[in-house]
Protein backbone atom coordinates (compact mmCIF):
# COMPACT_ATOMS: atom_id res chain seq x y z
CA UNK A 1 0.00 0.00 0.00
CA UNK A 2 1.36 3.61 -1.26
CA UNK A 3 1.84 5.78 1.81
CA UNK A 4 1.22 9.60 0.40
CA UNK A 5 1.82 12.68 2.46
CA UNK A 6 -1.11 15.51 1.90
CA UNK A 7 0.67 18.84 3.14
CA UNK A 8 -2.15 21.74 2.24
CA UNK A 9 -2.92 24.19 4.54
CA UNK A 10 -7.11 24.38 3.71
CA UNK A 11 -8.64 21.78 6.28
CA UNK A 12 -12.08 21.08 3.96
CA UNK A 13 -10.06 19.60 1.22
CA UNK A 14 -7.32 18.22 3.24
CA UNK A 15 -9.63 16.28 4.78
CA UNK A 16 -11.53 15.66 1.08
CA UNK A 17 -8.42 14.46 -0.26
CA UNK A 18 -7.47 12.01 2.50
CA UNK A 19 -10.58 10.70 2.21
CA UNK A 20 -10.84 10.01 -1.32
CA UNK A 21 -6.83 8.44 -1.45
CA UNK A 22 -7.84 6.24 1.47
CA UNK A 23 -11.07 5.11 -0.28
CA UNK A 24 -8.74 4.31 -3.95
CA UNK A 25 -6.55 2.19 -1.34
CA UNK A 26 -3.56 4.37 -0.41
CA UNK A 27 -2.37 4.93 3.24
CA UNK A 28 -2.83 8.86 3.65
CA UNK A 29 -1.13 11.12 6.50
CA UNK A 30 -1.67 14.58 6.10
CA UNK A 31 0.11 17.90 6.91
CA UNK A 32 -0.63 21.42 7.63
CA UNK A 33 2.07 23.45 5.78
CA UNK A 34 5.82 22.87 4.99
CA UNK A 35 7.06 22.96 8.64
CA UNK A 36 4.56 19.98 9.50
CA UNK A 37 5.30 18.09 6.85
CA UNK A 38 8.94 17.92 7.66
CA UNK A 39 7.72 16.29 10.72
CA UNK A 40 5.82 13.79 9.34
CA UNK A 41 9.04 12.72 7.06
CA UNK A 42 11.19 12.85 9.83
CA UNK A 43 8.96 9.98 11.69
CA UNK A 44 7.63 8.27 8.30
CA UNK A 45 8.43 7.19 4.59
CA UNK A 46 6.11 8.68 2.16
CA UNK A 47 6.18 7.08 -1.51
CA UNK A 48 4.75 10.27 -2.79
CA UNK A 49 3.61 13.45 -1.42
CA UNK A 50 0.14 15.56 -2.95
CA UNK A 51 0.79 19.44 -1.65
CA UNK A 52 -0.72 22.73 -2.75
CA UNK A 53 1.36 25.37 -4.05
CA UNK A 54 0.28 28.18 -2.50
CA UNK A 55 0.31 27.86 1.43
CA UNK A 56 0.99 30.52 4.35
CA UNK A 57 4.63 30.58 5.20
CA UNK A 58 7.10 28.70 2.59
CA UNK A 59 4.79 27.82 0.16
CA UNK A 60 4.92 24.43 -1.85
CA UNK A 61 7.44 25.16 -4.03
CA UNK A 62 9.86 26.60 -1.79
CA UNK A 63 9.72 23.56 0.27
CA UNK A 64 10.26 21.81 -2.57
CA UNK A 65 13.32 22.97 -3.63
CA UNK A 66 14.43 22.73 -0.14
CA UNK A 67 13.54 19.11 -0.22
CA UNK A 68 15.37 18.23 -3.57
CA UNK A 69 18.52 18.96 -1.41
CA UNK A 70 18.11 15.82 0.25
CA UNK A 71 15.13 13.65 -1.05
CA UNK A 72 13.69 12.86 -4.07
CA UNK A 73 10.32 11.62 -3.39
CA UNK A 74 8.20 12.32 -6.06
CA UNK A 75 5.71 15.18 -5.83
CA UNK A 76 2.39 16.10 -7.35
CA UNK A 77 1.55 19.79 -6.87
CA UNK A 78 -2.03 20.84 -6.44
CA UNK A 79 -2.40 24.77 -7.93
CA UNK A 80 -4.80 27.37 -8.81
CA UNK A 81 -2.37 28.87 -11.33
CA UNK A 82 -2.54 27.59 -14.54
CA UNK A 83 -0.32 29.36 -16.64
CA UNK A 84 2.50 27.77 -18.33
CA UNK A 85 5.37 29.43 -16.88
CA UNK A 86 4.35 28.57 -13.55
CA UNK A 87 4.03 25.17 -14.40
CA UNK A 88 7.38 25.33 -15.87
CA UNK A 89 8.64 27.36 -12.55
CA UNK A 90 7.30 23.80 -10.57
CA UNK A 91 9.22 22.18 -12.40
CA UNK A 92 12.77 23.71 -12.57
CA UNK A 93 12.26 23.60 -8.65
CA UNK A 94 11.98 19.72 -8.57
CA UNK A 95 7.71 18.86 -9.03
CA UNK A 96 7.19 15.41 -10.83
CA UNK A 97 3.43 16.85 -12.18
CA UNK A 98 0.83 19.43 -12.04
CA UNK A 99 -2.76 19.75 -11.08
CA UNK A 100 -4.60 22.35 -11.67
CA UNK A 101 -7.59 23.23 -9.37
CA UNK A 102 -10.31 22.80 -9.31
CA UNK A 103 -9.72 19.04 -10.28
CA UNK A 104 -11.87 15.71 -11.14
CA UNK A 105 -10.07 13.51 -8.11
CA UNK A 106 -10.14 10.09 -10.72
CA UNK A 107 -7.89 12.18 -12.31
CA UNK A 108 -5.87 12.53 -9.25
CA UNK A 109 -5.33 9.13 -8.53
CA UNK A 110 -4.86 8.78 -12.10
CA UNK A 111 -2.16 10.91 -12.31
CA UNK A 112 -0.87 9.61 -8.92
CA UNK A 113 -0.59 5.85 -10.20
CA UNK A 114 1.46 7.01 -13.01
CA UNK A 115 4.16 8.79 -11.27
CA UNK A 116 4.17 5.77 -9.01
CA UNK A 117 4.68 3.27 -11.59
CA UNK A 118 7.56 5.31 -13.32
CA UNK A 119 8.95 5.89 -9.70
CA UNK A 120 8.99 2.20 -9.60
CA UNK A 121 10.05 1.23 -12.84
CA UNK A 122 14.13 0.08 -12.43
CA UNK A 123 15.38 -1.46 -15.78
CA UNK A 124 18.23 -4.14 -15.41
CA UNK A 125 21.26 -2.33 -14.09
CA UNK A 126 23.75 -1.13 -16.77
CA UNK A 127 26.32 1.19 -16.89
CA UNK A 128 25.78 4.75 -18.31
CA UNK A 129 28.60 6.27 -18.17
CA UNK A 130 28.97 10.31 -18.44
CA UNK A 131 32.43 11.73 -17.42
CA UNK A 132 33.23 11.43 -14.25
CA UNK A 133 29.83 9.86 -13.36
CA UNK A 134 28.05 6.55 -13.40
CA UNK A 135 24.30 6.47 -13.85
CA UNK A 136 22.46 4.26 -10.90
CA UNK A 137 18.89 3.52 -11.88
CA UNK A 138 18.40 1.69 -9.23
CA UNK A 139 18.96 4.33 -6.77
CA UNK A 140 18.30 7.62 -8.93
CA UNK A 141 21.67 8.84 -8.47
CA UNK A 142 24.54 9.92 -10.53
CA UNK A 143 27.95 8.08 -8.91
CA UNK A 144 30.72 9.69 -8.45
CA UNK A 145 32.54 12.90 -10.24
CA UNK A 146 32.85 15.54 -6.92
CA UNK A 147 30.08 13.46 -5.03
CA UNK A 148 26.74 11.32 -5.46
CA UNK A 149 23.96 13.43 -7.09
CA UNK A 150 20.19 13.02 -6.81
CA UNK A 151 17.93 13.07 -9.49
CA UNK A 152 14.24 13.46 -9.58
CA UNK A 153 12.08 10.61 -10.59
CA UNK A 154 11.37 12.25 -14.13
CA UNK A 155 14.74 12.94 -14.38
CA UNK A 156 15.87 9.61 -13.95
CA UNK A 157 13.22 8.26 -16.28
CA UNK A 158 14.11 10.91 -18.86
CA UNK A 159 17.92 9.48 -18.11
CA UNK A 160 16.77 5.91 -18.73
CA UNK A 161 15.25 6.47 -21.85
CA UNK A 162 18.29 8.33 -23.39
CA UNK A 163 20.34 5.74 -21.96
CA UNK A 164 18.35 2.70 -23.60
CA UNK A 165 18.40 4.71 -26.99
CA UNK A 166 21.87 6.45 -27.27
CA UNK A 167 22.93 7.60 -30.14
CA UNK A 168 19.47 7.78 -31.28
CA UNK A 169 17.48 11.25 -31.98
CA UNK A 170 14.32 11.17 -30.16
CA UNK A 171 12.00 13.93 -30.91
CA UNK A 172 10.24 15.79 -27.97
CA UNK A 173 7.01 14.43 -28.71
CA UNK A 174 8.49 10.60 -27.77
CA UNK A 175 9.97 11.95 -25.24
CA UNK A 176 7.08 13.18 -23.67
CA UNK A 177 5.63 9.83 -24.46
CA UNK A 178 7.80 7.65 -23.12
CA UNK A 179 8.61 9.33 -19.94
CA UNK A 180 5.45 9.80 -19.20
CA UNK A 181 5.82 13.82 -19.11
CA UNK A 182 2.54 15.72 -18.89
CA UNK A 183 2.11 19.30 -20.79
CA UNK A 184 4.10 20.45 -23.40
CA UNK A 185 7.51 20.02 -25.33
CA UNK A 186 8.58 22.75 -23.30
CA UNK A 187 8.27 20.99 -20.43
CA UNK A 188 10.78 18.69 -21.77
CA UNK A 189 13.06 21.67 -22.79
CA UNK A 190 13.07 22.09 -19.13
CA UNK A 191 13.68 18.90 -17.25
CA UNK A 192 16.63 18.32 -20.47
CA UNK A 193 17.94 21.93 -18.78
CA UNK A 194 18.02 20.53 -15.29
CA UNK A 195 19.63 17.28 -16.55
CA UNK A 196 22.02 18.73 -18.23
CA UNK A 197 23.13 21.04 -15.09
CA UNK A 198 23.96 17.71 -13.72
CA UNK A 199 25.84 15.61 -16.09
CA UNK A 200 27.64 18.39 -17.99
CA UNK A 201 30.72 20.34 -17.73
CA UNK A 202 29.40 22.89 -19.57
CA UNK A 203 26.04 23.35 -20.49
CA UNK A 204 26.32 25.51 -23.34
CA UNK A 205 28.36 23.55 -25.14
CA UNK A 206 26.75 19.76 -24.00
CA UNK A 207 29.47 17.02 -24.38
CA UNK A 208 26.86 14.19 -23.60
CA UNK A 209 23.15 15.36 -24.02
CA UNK A 210 22.95 17.01 -27.41
CA UNK A 211 20.38 18.68 -28.99
CA UNK A 212 19.97 17.89 -32.80
CA UNK A 213 18.35 20.90 -34.10
CA UNK A 214 14.68 20.18 -35.71
CA UNK A 215 15.03 16.57 -35.02
CA UNK A 216 15.08 16.22 -31.01
CA UNK A 217 17.44 14.66 -28.15
CA UNK A 218 20.46 12.56 -28.01
CA UNK A 219 22.71 10.98 -25.68
CA UNK A 220 26.05 10.16 -26.34
CA UNK A 221 27.67 8.57 -22.97
CA UNK A 222 31.26 7.70 -23.13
Amino acid sequence: MSHILVVDDDRRLRELLQKFLMDNGFRVTVATDAEDARQRMRAMEFDLIVMDRMMPGEDGLAFTRALRETSTVPILMLTAMGETEARIDGLEGGVDDYLSKPFEPRELVLRIGMILRRARTAPERREIRLGSYVFDPERDILEGGSGDLRLTTTEASLLRVLAENAGRVLSREALTELCAIDGTDRMIDVQVTRLRRKIEPDTKAPRYLQTVRGQGYVLRPD
